[in-house]
Parts: C-alpha cells; sequence; structure tokens
C-alpha cells in the first residue's frame, strides 16, 4: 500500500510538472527569434564546446506583435564569456533563438549569440558567497591539487584536466569533487563539535548546525543534486546524533519524498539513485560488515573498509549501467584517501570564509590543504593504473550485477563457493579476451569516432599515426600495447577527432619527431599541438617525401605544398579533409596505405601511385565519400575502419562497407569489433579484436 501511494504520489507531481512545462506560453515560440528576459539560476559555466551554459528563470518572452509574462525554467547556451560575471538572482535580457530541448526538467533551450544585457546588480549576499566561492578557486594553485581543493570543498571542478577527471572516476574517487552529504555531514560534525563549547543543551547545537547547513547550501548552491545531497546527509546525521540507526530508514523515505516533491526530474536521475543507495548501503550493509569483519581483522580496520564496500556493493548496478565497469581497486582507493578527506574539506571550508577579506590566512590553510590534498590525487592516479572488471553497459549491465547482488545476499551462507566460481569465470573469460593477446605487428585503438594507428617498432617503440579525440583512451590505448616511446608521430590532419587525445599520447612517453599536414586549419588545435611538443623536430610533410624507421619505409603521397582547391562534400569540412598527409608504409611482411580523411577528389588523384596492400586504414571513418576506383587501386587484404558506436554521422556507410567486401576485403570495425591487433606471420594476417564473443563480462 505504501509502494502504491508512493508511486500515484510520484507520478502525480511529474505529470503536474510536464504537463506545466508543456503548455508554457514559450513552446509558442518555438524555433523563433525573441527576447526574453530572465533571472539566473546556477552559475555559468563553460561546456566541452567552449560555449558558455546556466539555468535561468524566465520571466518575460516577447517579439514584435505579442509578450508574455512567465516564470519557467529555461536553459541558456551562449558564445559570450561576459555571461560568467553573472550570479544567481540577477536579472538578464537578450534577443535570442528558442528551440526545444531535450533537458526534461527546462522548458526550452535559449541560444543568445548577441549581448546580453544585466538589468539587476547581485545583492551582496550573493556577491559575498560569489567571492567566497572566486576566492577559493584562485588561491588554491595550479596542478591536480590545487584542482582538487575546490572541488572538494565546494565542488568546483573547472580547473581539472581531463586526464585527472578520469583517473578519479577509474579510481572510484569521482564523489570526492561533487557536492555529496558527505561534505554536508564533515561541515555539520565540525559545527556541532564547536558548538559543545558554546551550548550546553543539544536542542542548542543541532538547531547551529541546521543553520551551518542552510549557510552552505546557499554557497555550494541550491542546485538539485546539492539539495539531494543535503537531504541524504540530513538522514545520516540524524541516524548518528539521535544514535538510532533503524528508525533514520524511514527518515531516509521521507527525504526521498521530499527531494521528488521538489524536483520530480530526480526520479530519473542515476545522480539520486547512487545517493539512496549509498545512503542505504550505509545504513544497512556496513553495520553487517563491521560484525562480520570484526572477527578476522580489527574493528577499527573493519570501520574503516565497511562504509566504501557497503556504498559499492548497493550502487554497483547503477554504476555498471553507466560505465560499464566496476574498479575493485576503488575500496582500496577510498581506504586511502579516507584519512585526508575531513582536513581538506574543514580547512578549506574556513580558508573559502576568510579569502574575501583576510587572503593571507586563507593562503595558509590551503598551504596545508595541498598536502592531503597531493596526496589524493596520487592515489587517483595510482588506482586508477589498475584493471577493471568491464561489463555490458545499460540494461544488459544493471541486470547482470543486480542478480549478481541480490542472489550473493540470499545465498550468503554460500558466499565464499560463489565468489570462488565467480572468480574463476572471470579469469577464464579474460584469458579468452586478452588484447592484444601477445605478439603484434599493427593495431588500431578504439578511441571513439576518431583515428589512432600503432605499428610496433619493438623495444616499447610505436610509430603512431594520429592520436584520436579521447586523451584517456589513448592513453590506456598506449599502455595496453606497452608503447613508451614514439619515435615518430603522424598527424594526418587537424580535426579534432585526430588530434584531440595527444595529451594522453605524451602522457609519461617521449616523441621524436612530428609530422604535420600544409594546411594548419583548424588554428585552435594545431596552436594546441604546437604548444604541447614545443621543442620537437616538427616537420610539415609534403608529397614526395620517405622516411625510414627500423625496417620501415614510409613514402608520403599526399599532400602537395601549394594548397589545392576542392568541391566540397556536403557538411564535410572537404579543405581540411583533402589536406589529410596519405601515407605507404612498407616493411619486409606487410604493407599499410593511410590517407586520414581523404575525400573522393584526392582519392583519384592518387589512383596512379597506388598498387594492391595488405592492410587500408579506410580514409574518413568509412564514410560514404569514397571513389571505388581507389578502393579497387588498393585491394587490400584486410580494412580497418575506425569509428564510433552510435555516432550521429552514419560512419559507416553501408555502401563503403560493401565495396570493401566485394574486393575480397575482411572489413573489421571498432566501433562493433572493438581495438584491433594484427600480427603478420608466414604471409596470414592475423587478426585479434578486443571484443570477442563474450562480450557481457571482461577484465582489463
Amino acid at each position: 500500500m505504501v509502494l502504491i501511494c508512493a508511486l500515484l504520489f510520484g507520478s502525480t507531481v511529474m505529470s503536474i510538472r510536464q504537463t506545466s512545462l508543456a503548455h508554457s506560453q514559450i513552446v509558442r515560440f518555438l524555433s523563433q527569434s525573441a527576447t526574453i528576459t530572465g533571472q539566473v539560476v546556477t552559475d555559468p559555466s563553460q561546456t566541452i564546446n567552449g560555449s558558455y551554459s546556466f539555468i535561468a528563470r524566465a520571466t518575460v518572452i516577447s517579439n514584435s506583435s505579442i509578450s508574455y509574462t512567465l516564470r519557467v525554467p529555461i536553459r541558456v547556451i551562449t558564445p559570450r564569456s561576459d555571461v560568467t560575471a553573472l550570479l544567481p538572482g540577477q536579472s538578464f535580457r537578450a534577443q535570442a533563438r528558442i528551440v526545444a530541448s531535450k533537458e526534461a526538467r527546462v522548458a526550452a533551450l535559449v541560444l543568445i549569440s548577441s549581448d546580453v544585457e544585466v538589468l539587476t546588480q547581485a545583492s551582496k549576499w550573493a556577491r559575498g558567497l560569489g567571492a567566497i566561492r572566486s576566492g577559493l578557486a584562485s588561491l588554491s594553485g595550479d596542478g591536480d591539487a590545487g584542482a582538487l581543493i575546490p572541488g572538494m570543498v565546494l565542488g568546483d571542478t573547472s580547473k581539472q584536466s581531463a586526464v585527472f577527471k578520469a583517473s578519479m572516476k577509474r579510481s572510484g574517487l569521482t564523489h570526492l569533487v561533487a557536492v555529496s552529504g558527505a561534505n554536508f555531514a564533515l561541515v555539520s560534525a565540525f559545527v556541532l563539535w564547536i558548538m559543545q563549547f558554546l551550548f550546553s543543551t543539544m536542542k542548542f547545537r543541532l538547531s547551529a548546525t541546521a543553520i551551518s547547513l542552510i549557510a552552505f547550501i546557499a554557497l555550494v548552491r541550491p542546485s538539485p543534486s546539492v539539495l539531494r545531497a543535503a537531504a541524504m546527509a540530513a538522514v545520516l546525521l540524524v541516524a548518528q546524533g539521535t544514535k538510532r540507526g533503524r528508525d533514520s530508514l524511514p527518515a531516509l523515505g521521507f527525504a526521498m519524498g521530499c527531494v521528488v516533491a521538489i524536483d520530480p526530474w530526480q526520479a530519473r536521475d542515476a545522480g539520486f539513485g547512487l545517493s539512496v543507495l549509498a545512503t542505504a548501503g550505509l545504513l544497512l550493509f556496513a553495520p553487517f560488515l563491521v560484525e562480520k569483519l570484526s572477527t578476522r581483522i580489527p574493528k577499527k580496520l573493519a570501520q574503516a573498509l565497511a562504509p566504501p564496500i557497503a556504498a559499492i556493493v548497493f550502487c554497483s548496478p547503477i554504476i555498471v549501467a553507466l560505465s560499464g565497469y566496476l574498479a575493485p581497486m576503488s575500496v582500496v582507493a577510498n581506504l586511502l584517501a579516507a584519512p585526508f578527506v575531513a582536513p581538506i574539506t574543514i580547512l578549506g571550508f574556513i580558508a573559502a570564509l576568510f579569502s574575501p577579506f583576510a587572503p593571507l590566512i586563507s593562503s595558509v590553510l590551503i598551504w596545508v590543504c595541498r598536502f592531503p590534498a597531493a596526496a589524493i590525487a596520487a592515489i587517483a592516479h595510482w588506482a586508477s593504473g589498475f584493471s577493471v572488471l568491464n561489463l555490458s553497459t545499460g540494461r544488459a549491465g544493471f541486470i547482470i550485477v543486480a542478480v549478481f547482488t541480490i542472489l550473493l545476499w540470499v545465498l550468503k551462507k554460500w558466499f565464499k563457493q560463489i565468489i570462488a566460481l565467480t572468480l574463476v569465470i572471470i579469469i577464464s573469460i579474460t584469458w579468452l579476451q586478452r588484447w592484444p593477446g601477445g605478439d603484434w605487428q599493427i593495431a588500431n585503438c578504439d578511441i571513439g569516432q576518431g583515428d589512432s594507428m600503432v605499428i610496433n617498432l619493438g623495444n616499447h617503440r610505436g610509430l603512431v599515426i594520429d592520436v584520436g579525440p579521447d586523451a584517456v583512451a589513448e592513453d590506456r590505448c598506449l599502455k595496453a600495447l606497452g608503447i613508451r616511446e614514439i619515435p615518430l608521430l603522424i598527424l594526418s590532419h587537424f580535426h579534432a577527432d585526430h588530434v584531440a587525445g595527444l595529451p594522453g599520447a605524451i602522457n609519461k612517453r617521449t616523441v621524436g619527431q612530428l609530422w604535420v599536414s600544409v594546411n594548419t586549419q583548424p588554428i585552435i588545435e594545431s596552436t594546441m599541438v604546437k604548444s604541447a611538443l614545443r621543442g620537437v623536430d616538427i616537420v610539415t610533410a609534403v608529397r614526395g617525401m620517405s622516411a625510414g624507421l627500423g625496417d620501415l619505409t614510409i613514402k608520403v603521397l599526399w599532400p602537395t605544398l601549394s594548397a589545392t582547391s576542392f568541391i566540397e562534400m556536403p557538411g564535410e569540412g572537404s579543405q581540411i579533409n583533402n589536406s589529410s598527409i596519405a601515407t605507404l608504409i612498407t616493411s619486409p611482411t606487410f604493407t599499410i596505405f593511410t590517407g586520414g580523411d581523404l575525400e573522393p577528389p584526392v582519392q583519384q588523384i592518387l589512383i596512379k601511385d597506388l598498387n594492391p596492400v595488405d592492410i587500408y586504414k579506410v580514409c574518413h571513418h568509412g564514410s560514404r565519400y569514397q571513389d571505388p576506383g581507389f578502393m579497387t587501386a588498393l585491394h587490400p587484404r584486410l580494412s580497418i575502419i575506425s569509428v564510433g558506436a552510435g555516432n550521429t554521422y552514419g560512419h559507416p556507410a553501408v555502401q563503403t562497407v560493401d565495396a570493401l567486401a566485394r574486393l575480397g576485403s575482411e572489413v573489421v570495425r571498432t566501433d562493433i569489433d572493438g581495438a584491433i591487433a594484427v600480427n603478420v606471420r608466414n604471409s596470414r594476417l592475423l587478426v585479434r579484436k578486443a571484443k570477442g564473443r563474450f562480450n557481457l563480462i571482461r577484465w582489463g
């Protein structure tokens, strides 16, 4: 009955909210331009593509003929960097284009390209909170330790690099850099401890703690995730402060109901599920673990191990559904990081409060914080280097882990036997799926929608052609291949899907020489490359060049030194694509042709220079823009298509795959087969795919 009432309540609130958004007057302006007046709700932040985004509350929308007063949430996106000066509560007006949004919690997506007119100044309260946030960020310093402190104290991850974010995620420490229930619990517990010296009764101490919690919410911004964390933290504080752990379960249910009533879209948010499950794990499973572990290990150690294990066990179905893996080393990482969390959170909070008017005191406190912060950063990098248990993402991964967790709980008297059998199965499947699986000559990394090929030069050295769009995936692939030195790096052209992964490729690796295209567009990417490889010999590769590298001969077939104009293919950026470096690589045992994103106009020019090859790295991710005569001239035995799963470009095109198959070529593609490793033995191409027959579970 309670469950039915909860479902009815939740669905009713959700329906009312969605109906109000769907029938808002703003929908009359979809796909049109309008003047919009709004009030800032969240701090503007920079997105991956360089634009700035924030949630606002639209109050007036109008055009030349009509005007409406309203009060609905909107998502604002603009390239104007001056919006970063806006603070929550300020009103603004701008000319914008209104489009439909896939984000359920907002009525529309508002795209602003013109100037944003600020109508009201921020309140003293908002300016004070903004000064605290910016003060902590500016004083925290550089490096991973400096980037970690604002994240752990205020949830500000803007200073963190992509590699560090990936290390935190893979090591299971991401929750430390998000404002979570633990942040609220630590701050509130600190205030509660201070209040014992001021007040003798618990009533006044709890009142002061509640006030501090409200102030902290205002400081870190009352976003849905923060309200969710505050609710869960309140549950844990009630359980701990009243010494009535079992009675905290109804409180947890009440907190869930309150959060969903305030923001019904939380019910569809994975973060909400993780918060609820982690809290339930700490309340239900952690005491059981402490009791069982205490019989075999010291009680203090059992109490330290139980919370991260309980949280991971309860959250594992959702974690796998989202990320596709479980990191056993995250238990160890959380255990090692635990002693450093409280000093950073508490001292960092005090430093943030002092930063607007006593920066010297803040600097001293932050200097102290940097030592534990550096320790956590080192733990994250260390733990992220260990293998993880990869499972299928989405519904399949969720069901596998959920069923296993339930069975483990129901059949807990056979706990040891189940764990032993599980380990045997995982180890057996891992052995069958190992990649690259011993000797290899050529490898193509699975780095999403992009290109990255590696040719083995021996002694942990490799010729790398393009580095893909993802620095983390590129680094992981080169680690799996054992590459520690890159004597020659060839970047076919400067599109991001071929060069953005450079930080991962050069992470703890040396580069001897870099070959680049004559076309330096896009200028942002080419500038990034030259800055990252400052001091490396950079050569502009042009037609007619050749070089020897070990037993390899590398011949450059394209581009020419002078600029060449070609017909633009629809929406493809053809001028840059057609300036890609095309190479013919020959060794005693194999030949390879690589051509970046070359399109038919250049492919036709190169036909006269081509002979059949063993391996063809298919141009432009197998797009439909291919010249049939070009593919016939190459007549490859093996065609490798580097492409991202579920990409929006339609790559690879069916006609391209069929044309290669008709030539008798074996076609492999990274979206289906994963990373590819080729070993040439007695003129035979032995292909090993990272995604084998057993793709649900693998260790790596």
